[in-house]
């Protein structure tokens, strides 16, 4: 089992934000101990004395941008714990979500490597677990806020979003950089109008 990240030691640490830079600017195929090592600024063979195996490098990479999305939706859940929930007024916990989500934008790099490791988890069922965890905690997120909105229609429907947003995240990375930003806050806020919208 991976460590969480406050478990994690230094040097650790230091190789899995070197392999998140690596991953996302290579692909998968770009990812390799010796070019974790390069970009990390280590000896060579030091990425692979932690992790000896590819499949030991994308596990942990994969817990790692999960932790990291973990810790955002955990940020996420108790900025809502904090709001009234009102079922005519959940604007404020749409508009909590939205930052969250324009606010990745911020960390391109960390979109790029779960893009990438999402299209490897789809051949690689360890991985798959191991994201599936950080985004079932996103969806709780979500369907806390329909069932606030009277909208109890079980998980179904926040997954839904949540996979739209992911393509959102997507198509946003595909703009010019200039563009994005106002491009995901366009769209984020139409699709998270779904939460309040009148059925």
């Amino acid at each position: 089992m991976t460590a969480a990240p406050e478990e994690l030691s230094p040097r650790r640490r230091v190789l899995l934000d070197a392999a998140l830079q690596v991953l996302a600017a290579e692909g998968l195929r770009g990812l390799t101990h010796r070019a974790v090592d390069r970009r990390a600024g280590l000896p060579e063979g030091s990425c692979s004395a932690y992790l000896r195996t590819r499949k030991a490098l994308l596990t942990a990479l994969a817990a790692y941008v999960a932790a990291d999305l973990a810790a955002d939706v955990a940020a996420l859940a108790a900025e809502l714990a904090e709001l009234p929930v009102q079922v005519d007024d959940v604007e404020p916990h749409v508009e909590a979500t939205g930052r969250l989500i324009i606010g990745w934008l911020e960390h391109p790099e960390l979109l790029l490597a779960r893009q990438e490791l999402a299209i490897e988890a789809a051949r690689d069922p360890d991985l798959a677990e191991v994201l599936g965890a950080a985004r079932a905690a996103l969806v709780e997120v979500v369907d806390g806020i329909l069932c606030a909105r009277g909208k109890n229609h079980g998980p179904e429907r926040a997954e839904w979003l949540v996979a739209s947003v992911d393509g959102i995240l997507l198509a946003a990375l595909l703009k010019p950089s200039a563009e994005r930003a106002d491009f995901l806050g366009g769209a984020v806020a139409q699709t998270l109008g779904s939460l309040t919208a009148e059925e």
